[in-house]
């Protein structure tokens, strides 16, 4: 059956849909164009007292695509890394830092960009044009040279060096990276990570995170490795030697990877307690902070060895005690990571302590009497309690956080209580995992975590250059 509209039907209809398409809604304005740009260079620095000229201002850096190639037998770095990063004003000029190696050319977003070396390492770039705030930018360096001969500021053992059988390995403590590529180092601008190394055939890359592709040709080896949990740029590595390379995994699958240079493969035994290193101070920190764990044994007699992220890098003297420690920093330094280099015993003395809970769990120590004898031997001497844990100074900063930092977070311990330091050691990590903080911080959440008054007790342990009063001394069980 078929329906016919009245005349006067059609004609209402016809009205009705003038009506309706007089009433429909203009189209879309057009966006207003953008504010007009105040182009401003990023600052110089990052604003550390102790090391104001460190880091850069303007941008934080998202990740770095650092991609190397190194030839062991020539000591010659030839370097190919993008820094992606995000402004954080209007920039005309910005900063990276780069330390000795000769610059070949630099692009911003592919397109070529001005650049100058300035003071040490200051390397200048002038983008072709001005990048807006907020924006996502791609910096493209190449460069180039022998980073083993660049002045080790900061200390002998800081940068990049060969080790005895002809490798490469890079540490320090506050600067490693700018050794080796673009970067802007400071603490306070974590990033992603991912190593492209090309080497010849025979040698072995380890560095941070998960090896994620390896290719061979032509005589040369190509790796590549991925830290996708963000990194302070000191806490990046690589080393490149004749490894021997141990892989297991956690029991929840985290990949492990251990590395022995020649002439270490003796400390596989120590480098196999790993899994249970990180099962007991999972259960005392909560959740292991990062995506893969290992470490790399070297056969050199440094003085130091150094939490780099998810794969420690250890000196020949290093043993088991040393393991804990590192892997400690992984929690405390690592995830949770210093805003200045003044608030260094967030990470030394904490790590510095996992030694003793170590031992308490495994060697069935009193640490009470460990503290008291310690005390015995430390009383009257004004040396052990001159040095200050917090706002130390410049080159100060490793002074006391690994001797009285231990006795004052045992201190702390028995002045909150047993269920609160427990709180403390794992509810800490968990409220600034991926992140960064001042010893300031800390202060403000261990008070309000064990509802005491403890500005006495801070003052004295962490702020005080002699021996604190008996009260901060020996409080709690310390006393009996």
């Amino acid at each position: 059956m078929r329906s016919r509209v009245p005349a006067a039907g059609l004609v209402l209809g016809v009205v009705c849909a003038l009506i309706i398409g007089c009433s429909a809604d203009p189209p879309p304005a057009a966006p207003p164009p953008p504010p007009p740009m105040n182009p401003a260079p990023g600052a110089s620095g990052a604003g550390d007292p102790y090391y104001p000229m460190d880091g850069n201002g303007g941008y934080d850096a998202v990740e770095y695509q650092v991609g190397i190639t190194y030839d062991p037998a020539k000591g010659r770095l030839d370097g190919d890394t993008t820094v992606i990063a995000k402004a954080t004003q209007d920039l005309d000029r910005y900063n990276l830092d780069l330390r000795g190696l000769t610059v070949h050319s630099v692009e911003v977003d592919g397109k070529p960009a001005k650049f100058a070396r300035e003071g040490d390492f200051e390397l200048v770039v002038t983008p072709a044009e001005p990048i807006r705030n907020g924006t996502t930018f791609h910096t493209k360096v190449l460069y180039g040279g022998d980073p083993s001969v660049t002045p080790k500021a900061g200390g002998s053992e800081n940068g990049w060096q060969k080790s005895k059988d002809g490798g490469a390995f890079i540490v320090g403590e506050p600067h490693s990276a700018s050794f080796w590529y673009p970067v802007n180092e400071t603490p306070r601008d974590k990033a992603m990570f991912t190593l492209t190394a090309r080497v010849p055939d025979g040698w072995t890359v380890i560095s941070n995170g998960r090896e994620i592709q390896k290719t061979s040709a032509n005589g040369w080896s190509t790796t590549s490795w991925q830290e996708r949990t963000p990194v302070a740029p000191y806490l990046t590595t690589v080393a490149i030697d004749k490894f021997t390379v141990d892989r297991m995994a956690l029991p929840d699958g985290t990949p492990l990877v251990n590395a022995y240079a020649p002439g270490a493969e003796d400390r596989r035994d120590t480098g196999r307690r790993l899994p249970e290193i990180i099962g007991f101070l999972t259960s005392k920190f909560g959740p292991y902070p990062v995506d893969a764990a290992g470490g790399i044994y070297l056969d050199e007699d440094i003085h130091f060895s150094l939490e780099t992220q998810t794969r420690p890098t250890y000196a020949k003297w290093a043993d088991l005690i040393t393991v804990v420690h590192e892997t400690a920093h992984q929690w405390f330094g690592d995830s949770v990571t210093l805003n200045s280099w003044s608030d260094i015993c967030l990470n030394e003395c904490l790590a510095s302590y996992a030694q003793w809970l170590w031992q308490e769990s495994r060697d069935d120590e009193n640490l009470d009497d460990r503290y008291r004898a310690a005390l015995e031997i430390m009383r009257n001497s004004p040396d052990f309690w001159t040095p200050k844990l917090v706002g130390m100074g410049a080159g100060q900063e490793f002074h006391g956080v690994y001797d009285k930092g231990i006795l004052a977070i045992h201190a702390l311990r028995r002045k909150i209580g047993e269920g609160a330091f427990a709180r403390l050691l794992k509810e800490w990590p968990a409220a600034h995992r991926n992140a960064n903080a001042s010893w300031a911080d800390f202060e403000a959440f261990t008070i309000k975590l064990s509802e005491q008054n403890l500005r006495p007790f801070f003052d004295a342990w962490f702020h005080g250059t002699t021996i604190p009063p008996d009260a901060e001394l020996l409080p709690g069980t310390l006393r009996g």
